[in-house]
């Protein structure tokens, strides 16, 4: 008995007929399965039949693919590839319309199986597929089967593009140029043509010249679906199988039109979702766009062109207009020289006596030239104030313009994949560029402000270049994560997500990164949490022992006098009274005043103050509601007013004095205190855990031994 891999139970049906269950011996030839069938059913010919899937594509069991089907499959015995070949392709040839329409239909829903393509294909079916094509007139549904056949029977590469005959090709071109012609036909039709173009250069140049990327846009611009999907494909096509210079025209042509805002309103924004092919088309689009920036990118500079060194001074001459219209007979040549590299020089390039040298690197190349000149020319107002603001910096703190555009250009060419072929499944495009013309320059226009702004934030010197940089990139990236559907939301976004917000997201990662979030972590974070409260509140007291200074506030917010506030050891009596300037810790004996812990009734903070609640406006009240506090003891009218001198202060303060009263602590530092201390408990904590998955689940607990007698039994100890 073979083994019951080799064995499968199937169900094979035939029209009239009852179907047969079977075990299906794979080790059998299937011309001896087909024999057994037939015989069943007492049909002569075998040789006449062959099994295929009852649903699905309905694909041909061969002997090449007999091991793929399963258990329950339902097979249908049907007429043999060969014998299936032969009549259609008598019946294509058939002067009833009829038929010929019907063998036509058949043929295109048969010709997605490779075992009946190569029948067809070898009876030189193709031909006549031809002679259909390229001898009718027919624009209605046999044309339109005719078409679905071809393209199938194509997809198996049993024929190549290239025996296309050019009769045809202009039959395929004048379905797409036509106007009144139905629209399955035209989108076959371009299926077609889009399945050619790639093939061979001499093929390319037939459908580029045929069909105008005018005609293209009109389909484009449909409502249907399908047909603006396929004008899509052949779109792309003809650009990826272009030469550069052709695409640089193409794309040229295509920016004229507009057809950027069509697709950002009509395709992305359209009510009906975006399909996945759409999505692709849409990538390929950009990436070839912004691929034509390749060639300046790679590009070095030149010290010897004209053009560039003119590009480079108008960078100086637009930042230092004013100094620059001294006539040119005023100084000497080695006084404008000396000028020119000073003014260099504060436009940030390192090689300030020669500024091309800077340029020299590609990537990014002339590309950064580009950069630089088109933000001078197009935002010069932003142009200038970046220049002058960072001019009147010391030298070690300012940005230096020109390294930064540098960098920038390299970091947007690495993030947009500029240079790098297309893929052929990614469908990862930015909306936001089809809504902008010059995207990659109006793109470098926002992020090389945002480095001047990051730089300050980040209080940079020279020597922290490469770390803003870094910052930089990651605000970039994570803001392009978010697909803004415009550049002004880019804009709006990236500058949210400033210097402190970027710490803030790698700490959070830093966290998942070492599995502090796991199940058995988060639990063992909530069993410390009590310990490590109760030695923050423990800190807090003993602050509060320690005493701090603070300063009155007369009713004109004049900080006149200073006293002293501490508690006492034994944390039941809080100690105050003035003091003199000077003195840092007095002695607890000199404070005379006093308040029984016990006498405290609640802690007031902010605008409940009673010292707050004077009117007053402007910096000064704003700064004194953050850092008043007040006790109320005794009765309620009676209150102890504080300012802290910090916000770290009132921060200890506010959470030891709600210790002493019973509450919990509510400070912002509490919870940052509790952060680090947790930290760096779960760390020693799981340090012999270092690269060890942690499961979510406990292990089980196994269960209790049979008996005790290994146990020890002290009653019998030596004395």
């Amino acid at each position: 008995m073979p083994p019951p891999k080799d064995v499968v139970k199937i169900a094979i049906q035939m029209v009239g007929a009852v179907p047969q269950l079977i075990e299906l011996q794979q080790t059998k030839p299937l011309a001896s399965v087909l024999k057994d069938v037939c015989d069943a059913w007492s049909l002569p010919n075998p040789e006449r039949y062959a099994l295929q899937y009852a649903d699905g594509r309905q694909t041909y069991i061969t002997e090449s693919n007999r091991r793929d089907i399963k258990n329950g499959s339902i097979l249908r015995l049907t007429t043999s590839p060969d014998q299936e070949a032969e009549q259609l392709y008598i019946g294509i040839q058939s002067k009833n319309v009829d038929v010929k329409t019907d063998s036509l239909k058949k043929l295109a829903s048969l010709s997605h199986d490779v075992t009946f393509a190569q029948e067809f294909i070898s009876r030189n079916g193709l031909k006549q597929i031809f002679s259909i094509v390229e001898e009718g007139n027919d624009t209605g549904e046999m044309l339109a089967h005719t078409l679905k056949a071809f393209t199938e029977l194509m997809e198996h590469d049993f024929v190549s593009w290239e025996n296309l005959s050019t009769v045809f090709i202009k039959k395929i071109v004048s379905y797409v140029n036509m106007n009144a012609v139905d629209a399955s036909i035209q989108q076959l039709s371009l299926s077609i043509l889009e399945n050619m173009v790639p093939t061979s250069r001499l093929l390319f140049e037939v459908v580029k010249k045929e069909v105008t990327l005018d005609r293209l846009l009109t389909h484009l611009q449909v409502t249907n679906a399908q047909l603006q999907l396929k004008a899509m494909a052949l779109l792309i096509a003809l650009l990826l199988s272009a030469t550069d210079t052709e695409r640089q025209e193409m794309m040229d042509y295509l920016r004229e039109k507009n057809i950027r805002q069509f697709i950002h309103k009509n395709i992305i924004h359209s009510p009906e979702p975006l399909g996945d092919e759409m999505a692709h088309y849409l990538y390929v689009l950009q990436s070839v766009s912004l691929n034509l920036c390749e060639h300046r990118m790679k590009m070095s500079m030149d010290p010897y062109s004209q053009d560039q060194r003119d590009l480079l001074q108008s960078l100086r001459q637009a930042a230092f207009e004013l100094e620059s219209e001294a006539p040119a007979g005023t100084f000497s040549t080695e006084r404008r020289r000396s000028l020119c590299a000073k003014e260099f020089r504060k436009l940030g390039f390192l090689n300030n006596s020669n500024p091309a040298e800077d340029l020299r690197r590609a990537p990014p190349g002339l590309l950064a030239l580009d950069n630089m000149v088109y933000f001078s020319r197009n935002t010069p107002n932003a142009y200038s104030r970046f220049i002058l603001e960072n001019s009147s910096r010391e030298d070690k703190h300012e940005c230096p313009f020109a390294r930064s555009s540098i960098q920038l250009t390299l970091i947007l060419c690495e993030i947009l994949h500029i240079g790098e072929p297309c893929s052929e499944t990614a469908q990862a495009f930015y909306p936001m560029f089809f809504g902008q013309d010059h995207f990659f320059e109006e793109l470098f226009c926002i992020c090389i402000q945002l480095v001047n702004k990051t730089w300050k934030e980040m209080r940079a010197t020279q020597e922290d270049f490469d770390k803003v940089m870094q910052v930089v990139r990651e605000q970039i990236t994570r803001t392009l994560s978010l697909k803004p559907t415009s550049l002004e939301l880019f804009k709006t976004r990236v500058n949210t997500l400033n210097y402190s917000e970027i710490l803030k997201l790698r700490q959070t990662e830093r966290l998942h990164q070492e599995e502090t979030l796991a199940v058995p972590v988060l639990e063992l974070r909530e069993k410390l949490k009590p310990e490590l409260l109760e030695l923050i509140r423990q800190q807090r007291l003993l602050h509060l022992c320690e005493g701090t200074l603070f300063r009155k506030i007369s009713s004109r917010r004049r900080q006149d006098k200073l006293w002293y506030c501490r508690l006492s050891p034994n944390h039941k009596v809080l100690h105050y009274g003035d003091v003199e300037e000077g003195v840092q810790s007095p002695p607890i004996e000199s404070l005379t005043e006093k308040i029984p812990v016990a006498d405290m009734k609640m802690l007031l903070v902010g605008k409940e103050c009673p010292h707050t609640k004077e009117k007053s406006s402007g910096k000064q009240n704003k700064d004194v509601l953050e850092l008043a506090f007040s006790i109320v003891h005794d009765v309620e009218e009676y209150c102890l007013n504080f300012i802290a001198p910090t916000r770290y202060e009132f921060c200890l303060w506010t959470d030891g004095l709600n210790v002493l009263l019973g509450k919990e602590m509510t400070s912002e530092r509490t919870q940052t205190d509790l952060d680090v201390l947790l930290s760096m408990e779960l760390k020693l904590r799981l340090l012999d855990l270092e690269n060890i998955s942690i499961p979510d689940n406990p292990p089980p607990i196994p269960k209790p031994p049979s008996n005790l007698n290994f146990c020890y039994d002290f009653s019998h100890a030596e004395q």
